[in-house]
């Protein structure tokens, strides 16, 4: 009976295991993203760059499903020059504060050093179009 137990819950971990592999997300594109940093932002600006800022967190299921719009958005020709900032929301907590951003969520369009528009916790691939295309 013993054996029996032990085998059950063997397979039951190994069961939970696999099932916690497979529903991880997949890493994102590496091209789609540059780490944040507060030197390449300021350079970017500084070169009249697009940029959009993605305001992140992993928990946080509004963001993975933009960036499932945003690894779209950015995979078209028309924005290949878009560097797009994450910002890690639960690490970079004092550039979180700096861009004045509400939550996690939160995308902030820039041309250089103007800000262009902002949009939080908006998922609709429409509106974060309209938002990169405000970067033109």
């Amino acid at each position: 009976m013993t054996r029996r137990f032990a085998l059950a819950a063997a397979l039951a971990l190994m069961s939970a295991g696999v099932a916690a592999v497979s529903l991880a997300r997949p890493a994102p594109a590496a091209s789609t993203y540059v780490p944040f940093t507060r030197a390449a932002f300021e350079r970017a600006q500084a070169e009249d760059r697009r940029i959009l800022v993605d305001v992140y967190a992993a928990w946080c299921s509004t963001c993975q499903a933009q960036e499932t719009v945003l690894e779209r958005l950015t995979a078209r020709a028309d924005n290949a020059d878009l560097i797009v900032f994450r910002v890690d929301f639960d690490t970079q907590t004092e550039e979180v504060r700096r861009f004045r951003a509400p939550r996690q969520s939160t995308l902030i369009a820039y041309r250089g050093t103007r800000m262009t528009g902002i949009l939080v916790a908006d998922t609709r691939a429409s509106e974060i179009a309209a938002l990169i295309d405000t970067t033109r």
